[in-house]
């Protein structure tokens, strides 16, 4: 069992930037690979990054590359969602994901998921 508390969101300008944390509990957090996706009003929940379980291989959207950078610290159960270059679409709530995979795009692949944390981006 993996339990993910998320944190960190809030309201920002465009342009400016966040960083998303996710705790994880559980003695077996490097085992799986772990996600962020997104779901804003009337939309989708959508795949945003992944991070493999060694944090050695990552995979982004196409509509974040080059502006979110996903990272983890296996000692400290964490993973992390650097979010620069903020743009009024990337309102959305934001899930922390894990995945006993190699780090899937489909939600209905994922094992576990966190409560979300609001992320709203002001133009």
């Amino acid at each position: 069992q993996v339990q993910l508390v998320e944190s960190g969101g809030g309201l920002v300008q465009a342009g400016g930037s966040l960083r998303l944390s996710c705790a994880a509990s559980g003695r077996t957090f490097s085992r799986y690979a772990m996600g962020w996706f997104r779901q804003a009003p009337g939309k989708e929940r959508e795949f945003v990054a992944a991070i493999s379980w060694s944090g050695g291989n990552t995979d982004y959207a196409d509509s974040v590359k080059g502006r979110f950078t996903i990272s983890r610290d296996n000692a400290k159960n964490t993973v992390y969602l650097q979010m620069n270059s903020l743009k009024p679409e990337d309102t959305a709530v934001y899930y922390c994901a894990a995945d006993y995979g190699s780090g899937s795009r489909a939600p209905g692949e994922i094992d576990y998921w966190g409560q979300g944390t609001q992320v709203t981006v002001s133009s």
